[in-house]
């Protein structure tokens, strides 16, 4: 799992590589923790191109980055996701509190 990010025009845009599931869930959490407690931002764009896999645990790390961000104000996107995760938001409903964007 690789996790970069950057902020331009008061978004933070987070970019996820590789798998999201039991092994990277507990590095996933931290270093997005880190990015979304340290930074200014207005809102937060997960970009999902290049997110091979995610699993249970990865739906549980991003509903709880939701909630955090809900807490702080903050809305949370997901642009660009695999097939394979636009199935997995679909049919786990996350669309529903997480909106897509295509930005």
């Amino acid at each position: 799992m690789e996790i970069s990010s950057s902020i331009i025009n008061d978004v933070l845009e987070i970019r996820m590589r590789g798998e999201l599931d039991e092994s990277t869930a507990e590095f996933a959490k931290v270093h997005l923790d880190n990015q979304l407690t340290h930074n200014r931002f207005g809102k937060v764009v997960l970009d999902l191109t290049q997110l091979a896999f995610m699993d249970s645990t990865g739906i549980g790390v991003v509903i709880g980055r939701y909630k955090l961000l809900k807490k702080l104000g903050k809305q949370l996107f997901v642009k660009n996701p695999t097939a394979t995760i636009d199935k997995i938001f679909k049919i786990s409903g996350l669309y529903e509190i997480i909106p897509k964007v295509n930005k």
